[in-house]
């Protein structure tokens, strides 16, 4: 394992070609003026959250919408946990793993299009949303709601209405709020520790570990091996007007790559181009972010593949969490193929979790020409010098 010391648009991002540690919030990073406290606005955010309106001064921070306050944001329970890292790159096997920890329980996706309303009331305005504190309004008290475990009837129910969520019977998404409801209500009950698995909220993620005190966990994985699963899934040709709509974005992180990026809006390139592209793009801001977060944890997925038991149990003991005996055996169905594969979550993704760890570290040998892999080294390098080696291709 190496650390750092190694929804909604209408289109999707890509189109398919065929123990409970209670941690200390952490201080709102003032700017150049700061940020006064006013008045305490309580309960506006649920049961593990207070939101207290700020005085902007005259910081970088204060360049918000007209009309709108800053929100510092405090916690009354333990830290939540984000998984993340670029798609298809393991974080729900990570996510799934973690949940393993008996006080902690998994929610999937809140960043994802097709994330009920019921469980994030946030309408994000495109795959991949950079969230800061100048256009947070928007996410910030739906996001802090669902890392409470509080659930929306309400706004389930509205969409539901909405003509474009008919696309399977009433009745079986009356059960899908029925079945998450209780989901959620059990695991507030219980205090339970969220683990909050997306990777579509990667560029995000500092914005969601100082809003709400996150720990963070960023999959990396190799060009290749994501290129291959990109493929497997079917994902081969990438919207990048994603990035290029968000010019802040473009600005703060992915200034090097925007004549890549406009080039590959005017023409789209092919599989393999559209994958390396798109993998560069998400491991720049996560090369960044290593630089940023020296406390953040940073784990490859061949690692944790080659070395599940080892890997999995630095990872618990860094975030607070308890790798039991029952924890290990769990992990052992995560990591395995066989009978467990028909095991599933309320979120659907146990299936996608199991697997043969260590057979998945030289698929894409199988899946991906020696010409293509030659592109693929050529295209994404030298980045990829930042987290591989020669040996590992």
């Amino acid at each position: 394992m190496t650390s750092s010391s190694t929804r909604a648009a209408s289109s999707a991002p890509w189109r398919s070609a065929t123990p409970r540690n209670s941690h200390q919030a952490r201080n709102l990073r003032s700017g150049a003026g700061g940020f006064r406290d006013t008045k305490s606005h309580r309960n506006r955010l649920g049961g593990n959250w207070i939101m207290t309106r700020m005085e902007a001064g005259t910081g970088a921070e204060a360049r918000l919408s007209a009309g709108a306050e800053p929100v510092r944001v405090t916690r009354s329970g333990p830290a939540p946990i984000l998984v993340t890292g670029a798609p298809r790159s393991g974080s729900t096997w990570v996510g799934n793993v973690l949940a393993l920890d008996p006080r902690s329980a998994y929610i999937h996706e809140p960043f994802n299009k097709d994330c009920p309303d019921g469980r994030c009331r946030a309408r994000f305005s495109g795959a991949f949303t950079y969230v800061t504190r100048e256009n947070e309004e928007p996410y910030l008290a739906p996001l802090a709601d669902t890392l409470a475990w509080k659930y929306s009837p309400a706004a389930e129910l509205r969409r539901l209405r909405e003509p474009v969520s008919r696309r399977r019977p009433l009745s079986r998404d009356l059960a899908r709020l029925v079945r998450d409801y209780s989901y959620f209500e059990t695991m507030r009950r219980r205090g339970q520790r969220v683990i909050l698995k997306d990777p579509l909220a990667i560029f995000s993620a500092d914005w969601i570990a100082e809003r709400f005190d996150a720990r963070v966990v960023v999959v990396i994985r190799h060009p290749a091996a994501f290129i291959a699963s990109l493929r497997a899934a079917g994902w081969q040709r990438v919207r990048f007007g994603i990035f290029s709509g968000q010019p802040r974005l473009m600005e703060d992180r992915l200034a090097p790559y925007r004549a890549a990026v406009a080039a590959a809006e005017a023409e789209m390139p092919d599989g393999v181009s559209a994958g390396a592209l798109l993998w560069n793009l998400v491991h720049h801001h996560i090369a960044l972010l290593r630089e940023e977060h020296p406390d953040w944890i940073f784990v490859r997925h061949e690692d944790l593949s080659r070395a599940p038991e080892s890997g999995f149990r630095e990872i618990f003991t860094r975030l607070g969490l308890d790798f039991s005996e029952d924890v290990r055996s769990g992990l052992a169905r995560f990591t395995s193929g066989g009978a467990a594969l028909s095991k599933r979550s309320i979120f659907g993704t146990a299936r996608r979790t199991m697997r043969n760890s260590r057979d998945s570290i030289a698929l894409f040998r199988e899946r991906l020409t020696p010409e293509e892999l030659a592109r693929i080294r050529d295209e994404t390098g030298p980045l990829w010098q930042k987290f591989y080696s020669d040996a590992d291709w």
